[in-house]
């Protein structure tokens, strides 16, 4: 622990404790949770605080609490009732409200008595705490094999007045050995602040290759930041020791100065990262040739993503030195041993709830415990600042200097039992978002294209044995319901020709693609079994920046035929028995340019890197799933899979019950089915028609789009995927409560398109628009249906440019969003269908021959009404060197309407602005070239509004006057931006 003199300090322990992440102790890496135990607590157990008033609770398939006043007490309360109920507390203050929380959480008791598992009083408010616990293991998870590093191999090291409580069970669903805490442990930040080093820290930007021509200059460079840290440290220590001894003669003052200056060690670090890649990694080194720093670098990339990239220069992004002059101040106190005249004694037993039920556990003082005790679990050790659990079948001992180190024995968990149980589905469900989450982090770590990297347009999902969609992360929901097709496409096509070590790559719209630059990277997962017949799947979808086609970018938005959208894999086996079939890959990238008016891919070495890093993504999940199956079995894992989307399943019809008995209400009559309608246009004329039949009695629905137009000429047609998409999209975001987007969501459901239909095209129809643009229409037309919302701004508002060099840039920018019957629309952000980022305005101009002018929002462009549509976004890009822009943009001519009498929102406009001044309606969708200093205005549509205007007053209540602006050129007056901002 260091206290800081840099710039950017740190008021938060956990913060402080990974400032330097990548500089750790190679002996033990200890994970720290304290401040995170809490804050997840807050976020996983928070409902429990409504037992005090809330009047019905449903579990709905999954172990939660489902009430209409959640969070009305503090979240905080609730984790003291969940424990409460465990123990037979030990201070007598609280005893006198047990039993009214014990009367709250019995009512949770009696709506579980449908389920197949009765739970005692105890068995729930355990089962939050098994929730709340696995809540807690995916971010560690996530922080220690992100970075590279099996935690298995280290020590759990807590803090914090309630860690201690959670310790033994975070180890034990880790698989750690060892939980570590301070004796301290209760007021450890604060004693690390008064205990810290100085530190100095400095840094410069550098940008040169490390190699043998400029090393010596790094080296110099490096050299004088070390001696000027150190001087910095010598004037602070000066400054104090004169502050404070003001009299000390001068001849002391210099003994002083040469004892400090002894002292003070200087850490060396450069921060590396391979050419065309942006993950740096801040490498340090004991001497100082550049051969140890490269070492390091590799040695650490290949344990961070799994490969390293041997051909390409590394660069020296930064040069950075530590200087700390070391406390003299120590903590190392040791305690003395137990005398055999002083036995061990508990201060009192009290009754705790842990998996075998109640047991007496004893109670200990911290203070009253000698060096080398040892204490069996169950056991419970407090003192006034901290509380620590020792669970049964963990052994805890004192440290010579008073810690406790807790040894874990592992119990492992009963493989045979398939039977539903609800806090392990809750379980299985962290673990199957986690696994999704650790590859989206992994391929946004290795890619190196802006796409994936900084947009983080891409997704990652895990598969069951059909092929149905189980478990994914938040990324973007186009992909997402479609990815389950393409999945099930392959299994179709090669079948019983995937061997372990195979990996496929699909993009095309016949087989689950969404469109073309939308490559889909997908792995089996083999059991040591059957190496023949895959249980799992793993696979991420990532927007490549260009596939080839007719324009860069590959979004052309005249294509009238899939062949001009770029390179097309229907079934493509990128690597088959663990090799990478790069000379293939190559050769089908380059297709393309065999077509006439058409290119080959114009960005090849970034669409090989990026799926490298697709297929090291997978890799990641398929790893982490024979883990989870290694803990609980296959026959138990593919079990609670099916558990999960039976939940889906539920909670859809509910909805169903739900929007039925609200019409009926409506109507004032009891129906046992109802029809619901909605039509919209596309800015060409061409329309989406809708008819959703809702069968009360099987609590089914059927989506029946028969009378949308024909299949257009050009390139918005949507694959049938994409309708799938926003189906399930629709669907899940009317749920009121949290579940698992998967395949169980569309059981209920039935889809009718009609062949050769805008949403139903032949397999050779371009479809590169009905990715962004459709989609959203479709999503706009099913809550339409529904009455759930106003329309958004309709498109994705798609942007791209390049040339037929290496320059190939595309972006989807944002705009309102649709008001609802109780919230206004928000403004300037991505809607339904993706949920992407925009470019950093630095990386932009930085990478790209552009500038971008202005970013702002658009006043007065949502809707009015009760509740405003969110406002649109006034986005200009000046170019400087000869480009070919292209835009795919829709809600041109038809307004994003409102509802229940809300006013439209205003529809979008794309201008060109020439070098003299002229400006130039380019309407929704065209291609042209710019010259240097042209600029691109992009002004995108609002969000329609709800309800009627009651007055003036009204009308202008909610107008943003918010104005994040960026003029001049983002680089030239960021610092001026951010602090407007």
């Amino acid at each position: 622990m260091q206290r800081t003199t840099s710039v950017i300090q740190s008021t938060q322990t956990i913060d402080t404790s990974i400032q330097y992440e990548d500089n750790y102790n190679e002996s033990a890496v200890w994970i720290v949770f304290g401040k995170m135990l809490f804050f997840t607590l807050l976020m996983t157990i928070a409902p429990l605080a409504s037992f005090f008033i809330a009047k019905d609770y449903i579990f709905e398939g999954i172990f939660k609490v489902s009430s209409r006043n959640s969070y009305t007490y503090s979240a905080i309360v609730a984790v003291i009732v969940v424990h409460i109920v465990l123990i037979t507390f030990l201070f007598v203050a609280f005893r006198e409200n047990i039993p009214g929380k014990k009367t709250s959480i019995n009512t949770t008791k009696e709506s579980t008595e449908n389920e197949k598992k009765t739970l005692s009083i105890e068995e729930i408010a355990m089962g939050y705490i098994h929730v709340a616990n696995e809540t807690m293991c995916r971010p560690i998870r996530a922080l220690t094999e992100g970075k590279g590093f099996d935690r298995r191999d280290h020590v759990l090291a807590c803090f914090g007045g309630a860690g201690g409580q959670h310790a033994c069970a975070i180890a034990r669903a880790l698989g750690m050995k060892t939980v570590f805490i301070s004796r301290f442990a209760g007021v450890l930040s604060a004693l690390g602040l008064a205990l810290a080093d100085v530190v100095h820290e400095m840094q410069e930007p550098s940008g040169k290759v490390i190699n043998s021509d400029n090393w010596s200059n790094i080296l110099d460079r490096l050299n004088y930041l070390s001696k000027y840290g150190t001087d910095e440290l010598v004037k602070q220590e000066y400054d104090r020791f004169v502050i404070l001894n003001i009299s000390i003669e001068i001849l002391l003052i210099y003994i002083f100065l040469f004892f400090i200056t002894k002292s003070i060690i200087v850490e060396k670090y450069l921060n590396l990262r391979y050419e065309g890649t942006d993950c740096a990694l801040m490498c340090t080194s004991n001497g100082d040739l550049a051969e140890s720093f490269i070492d390091i670098f590799v040695k650490k990339y290949k344990e961070q993503f799994g490969f390293i990239l041997p051909d390409r220069p590394i660069i020296v992004d930064d040069i950075r030195i530590r200087a700390l002059a070391k406390s003299a101040m120590s903590i190392d106190r040791k305690i003395d041993v137990r005398s055999k005249d002083k036995p061990l004694k508990e201060l009192k037993k009290v009754k705790c709830y842990f998996e075998q039920g109640f047991v007496d556990t004893p109670v200990y003082l911290i203070e009253e415990l000698y060096a080398h005790d040892d204490i069996s679990g169950p056991a419970i050790i407090i003192d006034p600042s901290c509380t620590i659990v020792v669970e049964p079948n963990c052994e805890a001992k004192i440290t010579d200097c008073g810690d406790i180190r807790i040894a874990i024995q592992h119990i492992k968990e009963d493989t045979n039992s398939t039977e539903l149980d609800l806090i392990r589905l809750s379980i299985f469900q962290n673990r199957f978002m986690s696994i999704a989450e650790q590859c989206g982090r992994v391929l946004q770590l290795t890619a190196i294209s802006t796409n994936i990297k900084e947009r983080l347009d891409f997704s990652c999902a895990m598969f069951g044995d059909d092929g149905g969609l189980v478990a994914n992360a938040p990324h973007i929901p186009v992909h997402l319901g479609a990815m389950q097709d393409a999945v099930q496409y392959q299994m179709r096509a090669i079948g019983k020709d995937l061997r372990d070590g195979d990996v496929i790559l699909s993009n095309h719209p016949s087989a689950g693609g969404s469109h073309l630059p939308d490559l889909t990277v997908i792995t089996p997962v083999f059991h040591e079994s059957d190496k023949t017949k895959p249980v799992f799947f793993v696979a991420s979808r990532g927007h490549h920046a260009d596939i080839g086609g007719l324009t860069p970018g590959s979004m052309p938005p005249n294509s009238t035929s899939l062949f001009q959208e770029g390179a097309q894999f229907l079934s493509f086996k990128i690597v088959e028995q663990g090799q990478f079939k790069e000379k293939e890959l190559i050769e089908k990238l380059n297709e393309p340019g065999k077509q006439e008016n058409c290119s080959a891919t114009r960005t090849l070495m970034h669409n090989i890197a990026d799926l490298k890093a697709q297929i090291a993504a997978n890799l990641k999940g398929v790893k982490l799933v024979q883990e989870l199956i290694d803990i609980y079995s296959l026959k138990v894992v593919q079990a609670y899979m099916r558990y999960i989307q039976d939940n889906a399943e539920t909670a859809v019809k509910d909805l169903l019950k739900s929007v039925l008995h609200s019409f009926s209400e409506k109507e004032h009559k009891h129906q046992d089915n109802i029809k619901l309608h909605a039509v919209d246009y596309m800015d060409d004329g061409s329309k989406i028609c809708l008819c959703i039949d809702i069968d009360g009695q099987h609590s089914k629905a059927k989506f029946d789009f028969t009378g949308t137009s024909e299949q257009v000429w050009y390139n918005w047609n949507a694959p049938r995927s994409i309708t799938n998409s926003a189906i399930i999209y629709c669907l899940r975001a009317m749920i009121a409560h949290e579940i698992p987007l998967n395949n169980g969501c569309m059981r209920p459901i039935e889809v009718i398109l009609p062949p050769g239909s805008l949403l139903n095209p032949h397999k050779d129809a371009a479809v590169v628009g009905g990715n962004v643009l459709t989609s959203q229409r479709l999503v706009d037309v099913i809550l339409h249906a529904f009455g759930a919302c106003a329309a958004s701004q309709g498109c994705m508002n798609n942007i791209t440019w390049g040339d037929n060099k290496a320059t190939s840039y595309y972006e989807t920018v944002a705009g309102g969003a649709g008001a609802g019957p109780n919230w206004h629309g928000r403004s300037g952000v991505h809607t339904h269908m993706t949920n992407t980022r925009i470019t950093d305005p630095e990386i932009l101009e930085k990478r790209f021959p552009v500038v971008l002018q202005k970013f702002c929002l658009r006043p007065f462009s949502g809707g009015q009404g009760k509740y405003r549509g969110g406002d649109g976004v006034d986005r200009r890009i000046l170019f400087r060197r000869t480009m070919t822009l292209s835009m795919l943009t829709d809600r041109r001519v038809h307004h994003p309407y409102g509802l229940c009498g809300g006013e439209n929102g205003q529809c979008g406009k794309n201008l060109l602005k020439r070098v003299d001044g002229r400006l130039i309606n380019l309407g929704g969708k065209c291609s042209v070239p710019m010259e240097p200093g042209d600029t691109f205005i992009l002004l995108t549509p609002g969000g329609g509004g709800f309800g009627k205007v009651n007055d003036e007053e009204d009308k202008n209540s909610e107008q943003t006057e918010f104005q994040s602006f960026i003029e001049r050129g983002s680089l030239f007056d960021y610092k001026l931006t951010q602090e407007g901002v």
